[in-house]
């Protein structure tokens, strides 16, 4: 597995758990919050953002406007049963979502939910580096590599694992950050 492609590797799951990172509420309107509700839209499930346009026009306040104003209610409704706790509000043309500001339970209990997609990626990175450990040492084995090598090639790979964790846990310092700031 050469090193461009277990970098690159290593960045989608860096790149994934910022994703995670950027679903969790921070006490602001944050369109990326509902980057996870899809619709039932004509018996397919339709990400949101593919029906409607979301927009923060202030920051306590999330507006959809959808392409298509008959699918107004099944919006309405997705967000509802969504496990977001968000209770929309339908004017007829728009749904508007009132952020409230978190409590200090909710806070803290956002910081778990963070922690835990950090390690999620953590794990990532340490799979993705031992199946290249496992492919350099079966390379040793069958002596394509002799051990100076292999050794060489291990530890570059370990570097760039510690780089890519490092990365992670100042990502969770920053989104808890965000999280604990009032």
């Amino acid at each position: 597995m050469p090193s461009q492609e277990i970098e690159s590797n290593m960045n989608k799951s860096v790149e994934a758990t910022q994703r995670n990172f950027n679903t969790i509420r921070t006490g602001r309107a944050n369109t990326t919050l509902l980057d996870r509700i899809s619709v039932e839209y004509y018996g397919v499930e339709t990400p949101l953002k593919s029906l409607a346009t979301i927009s923060t026009p202030d920051s306590q306040t999330i507006s959809i406007q959808p392409f298509d104003i008959s699918s107004l209610t099944l919006i309405e409704k997705a967000i509802s049963i969504s496990d977001l706790g968000f209770t929309p509000n339908n004017d007829g043309k728009i749904i508007r979502i009132n952020i409230p500001p978190l409590t200090e339970e909710r806070r803290k209990e956002f910081c778990k939910l963070a922690s835990k997609y950090a390690e999620e990626g953590k794990v990532a990175l340490r799979n993705i580096r031992r199946e290249a450990i496992d492919k350099i040492k079966k390379s040793e084995k069958d002596g394509d590599l002799s051990i100076d090598q292999s050794r060489d090639q291990q530890d570059s790979i370990q570097k760039l694992t510690d780089k890519f964790i490092h990365l992670i846990e100042q990502k969770l310092t920053d989104k808890e950050t965000e999280i604990l700031k009032v």
